[in-house]
């Protein structure tokens, strides 16, 4: 599982959050960091966005809501000139029965199921009963063809009144604040935006783009342009939107309840694109808690955490890329990966800058595929992404959503793969987000012992909820789908798939059949895997699990010998393989013939899964210090392990991941605060040739490795794979074939000893004439003394190492060769 940063701080770094009661100027402010200039008449715009009252005082409402003119109509000028006298052009309008006190006291405080019943136009007998709620409203007037008529007040900013009409006109609010007058829609006057089918496919948890149903987003209903809000919030009495539109006072926009789904539902018409809000929801015992929309696509910068209206605007420019990316199964195609926090890898760069300077590089060096950690939003930088808050949001910190669809773009036009590291395992606390968001635990387990992460103060999701599997499947087909991701990485998933992870004895319970297998979690992960490869073909899933779960890339029909159909994925990092490489490499050289089978290991278990051999940020922070500098002896030599050992890796069965920095062997530890040592690349240090001859090795691997189908072709088959010499401990060496499907061997052999050796025989087949040195890690160019195989090494008819044929390459010290038939 990935390494977490220490714990948070007990600060948050998120603005301050609502108390208890919820209703202070705490949860209406906290993200107004980022002011947005008010687009009302300046008498209303110079008062700045109002913050709501302080905790316990009655609320002061400014006197002009920032609500939007009708769209081509241009609001009427403020001033004694518009005010139309009290029941002039009223057209009859008779006073309405009054709301029962409990209607109108749930309708004011926020925890009315059904505002729509209450407000907007209803037939009555005897007319049409118009009912309005206008917080700050002095007048209110109906306009429609033919008609212009007030509604008498009835206090508390409700105005209503019974028209001498038959049927619902196409009707407009004059809305006079006083020191301004807008002509507006009515949000009370639409039918609901949502329809049955998206209800039902939420209510099964099957709505696979769930994020067209929920959220915000700008559409036209019944001719009219404004922004659909919509929430799942089941065990809320009420949920109003609040914004910069209304002054952060949701008063007068409480949503509706859609019937049983408990989704909440309001369009509010010219509320468009850049937009802030936020929903205020009543819970269950009557106080009140401010919330970003767990479904907003876009959101502020943090600490700010107000979530933004967006819409896409981008045109994406990579159809070929798209149409020819699923041609070759990911487990037979080469697959080097490039590791990468966005954030710091060139700290201050956005989305669009990183857009030209990331995939060059990335192309030069000749990898496959980026990875990206998290570009999720989360509120605490230190956690690098891994405790999200906006599941379907890019960061902000470094642009808008289409600047980071620019960023993918760019890279697949690079001819670069781009994957994602995705965390459904947990989310934290913060009580502006997910955590009992509407009342009571909705996200996570209802049992706080088991919602409770026992390793990083967070919280786990419910994968038994229909619902919450739904937010979270349909969230992986959302970045495959609006961002053109290619793959993405599963964090944690140990920690999913185990009821007593982390946890003592007596400190769980076990599953329906006695078992300590989170069944749920399995479902979810199966369903999200099937969904994804059935929706996105090309885009391969990669888990990060740390135990021998049986079948995690095996397929989810396919039941194993434990009674469980395969998780589904497409790659499974091999972090056996990563903890026994490094631990060996970092031994020193007189007693590695003592771990010599913390090298072989691995391909006992190699064809087990399909893998990723993952050098990753976990494994250079924490003290674990850098991967040149986990090697023993001089710097020389540390350059040299180094080297070997990634000769070593890109020869091993399984792809390669490669953690930034680590290229040009940087000796520091990463830290997000200023991300790789690139000074160290700089021509005027006196050192830059070794960190530079490292990276031209990086590159060559790759070159070399694209270029070879032994390689990657038949990673998964047994057959591609035979050792040479596993047990040449004494001599510190590990040679083996690689074959291609057509039988197109390489050699690779590596020197994990300081010493030159010789001749050194090894067994080849004899139907090759004749080997060439295709890579050297040792060659000048690269740092090493220069000992090489210039010429080709003949077959010679000495058995040796079971094979009837054996070629005396020289090996150099701590080095890695690559042979190919000449």
């Amino acid at each position: 599982m990935t390494a977490r940063p220490p714990s948070r701080p007990t600060t948050p770094d998120t603005a301050p959050a609502p108390g208890p009661a919820d209703d202070s100027a705490a949860g209406r402010s906290g993200h107004a960091a980022t002011p947005r200039p008010p687009a009302v008449a300046p008498a209303a715009a110079a008062r700045g966005t109002f913050a709501g009252p302080a905790a316990g005082a009655s609320p002061t409402r400014p006197s002009a809501p920032r609500e939007r003119a009708t769209p081509g109509r241009a609001a009427a000028p403020a001033g004694p000139s518009r005010a139309v006298p009290s029941g002039a052009g009223s057209h009859g309008v008779r006073p309405a029965a009054p709301l029962s006190d409990e209607d109108r006291g749930r309708l004011l405080d926020g925890a009315h199921h059904d505002p729509h019943g209450l407000l907007g136009a209803h037939p009555v007998r005897g007319g049409l009963l118009i009912r309005v709620l206008k917080p700050c409203a002095r007048r209110i007037t109906v306009l429609a063809k033919g008609l212009r008529a007030d509604l008498p007040a009835e206090g508390d900013g409700l105005f209503a009144g019974v028209l001498p009409l038959r049927t619902v006109p196409d009707y407009e609010l004059l809305v006079d604040y006083g020191d301004n007058t807008l002509t507006v829609q009515d949000p009370y006057r639409f039918l609901p935006t949502l329809g049955e089918l998206d209800l039902h496919l939420l209510a099964e948890g099957r709505h696979e783009q769930l994020w067209q149903a929920l959220g915000a987003r700008i559409t036209e209903h019944q001719g009219v342009t404004g922004t659909r809000f919509t929430l799942w919030a089941p065990n809320a009495r009420g949920v109003r939107v609040v914004g910069n539109f209304n002054y952060w006072d949701g008063t007068g926009h409480p949503m509706r309840s859609l019937g049983s789904s408990g989704v909440w539902e309001l369009f509010l018409p010219g509320i468009g694109e850049g937009e802030l809000y936020k929903f205020e929801i009543t819970r269950p015992d009557g106080s009140r808690t401010v919330r970003a929309d767990p479904m907003a696509r876009r959101t502020e910068c943090p600490p700010a955490n107000a979530s933004v209206v967006e819409a896409s605007h981008y045109r994406w420019t990579d159809a070929d890329w798209m149409a020819r990316r699923g041609e070759r199964p990911v487990h037979e195609a080469p697959f080097s990966v490039y590791e990468v926090h966005l954030p710091s890898w060139r700290p201050g760069l956005t989305y669009r800058r990183l857009a030209v300077q990331l995939p060059a590089y990335v192309k030069d060096l000749g990898f496959t595929h980026v990875e990206f950690m998290p570009v999720s939003e989360h509120p605490f930088g230190g956690s690098w992404g891994y405790q999200v808050t906006g599941f379907y949001a890019p960061t902000a910190r470094m642009g808008t959503p289409d600047d980071f669809r620019f960023l993918v773009d760019a890279l697949h036009r690079a001819g670069i793969g781009v994957l994602m590291d995705w965390v459904p395992a947990h989310f934290p606390r913060d009580d502006w987000a997910l955590a009992e968001f509407d009342g009571r635990p909705l996200y996570e387990p209802q049992d706080p012992a088991r919602a409770a992460h026992p390793d990083w103060g967070t919280l786990e999701f419910d994968y038994g909820r229909t619902e919450v599997r739904n937010f979270l499947v349909a969230n992986a087909v959302y970045w495959c789908e609006e961002f053109h991701i290619d793959g993405l990485r599963v964090d944690a998933v140990a920690s999913m798939l185990y009821l007593d992870y982390s946890r003592e004895d007596g400190g769980w319970t076990p599953n329906v059949h006695g078992g300590r297998e989170n069944l749920d979690a399995v479902a979810f992960l199966q369903e999200m895997n099937a969904t994804v490869y059935r929706r996105c073909p090309g885009v391969v899933t990669i888990a990060e699990e740390s135990t021998a779960w049986d079948g995690v890339t095996r397929a989810t029909h396919h039941e194993g010998p434990g009674g469980f159909g395969g998780l589904g994925f497409g790659l499974k990092w091999n972090m056996g393989w990563m903890h026994d490489s490094l631990g060996y490499v970092s031994k020193e050289p007189v007693h590695r013939k003592y771990h010599h089978g913390e090298m072989t290991f691995s391909m006992i278990y190699a064809y087990s899964e399909n893998y990723v051999l993952p050098i990753s940020h976990d494994e250079v922070v924490h003290g674990k210090r850098a991967l040149v500098s986990k090697m023993p002896g001089d710097w020389w030599q540390q350059r040299a392990n180094h080297r070997a050992y990634l000769g070593f890796m890109w020869a091993h069965p399984g792809k390669q991941l490669l953690f930034m920095g680590q290229e040009f062997a940087q000796g520091a530890e990463w830290a997000e605060s200023h991300g790789p040592d690139w000074w160290l690349l700089d021509p005027s240090y006196e050192a830059e040739p070794d960190h530079r001859g490292v990276r031209d090795l990086v590159r060559e691997l790759n070159r070399r490795y694209a270029a070879t189908p032994a390689l990657w072709e038949r990673d998964t088959d047994p057959a591609g794979f035979s050792w040479i010499d596993g047990d040449a401990r004494e001599d510190n060496v590990f040679s083996f074939l690689r074959f291609a499907a057509d039988g197109s061997p390489l050699i690779s052999v590596t020197n994990f000893s300081p010493v030159v050796r010789h001749a050194y025989r090894l067994g080849v087949p004899g139907h090759v004439p004749a080997w060439r040195e295709v890579l050297n890690t040792d060659d000048p160019r690269y740092g090493g003394s220069g000992i090489t195989n210039p010429d080709a090494l003949k077959t010679e008819p000495t058995p040796w190492n079971g094979r009837t044929a054996s070629v005396s390459p020289v090996l150099p010290p701590l080095a890695t060769l690559w042979l190919r038939p000449a």
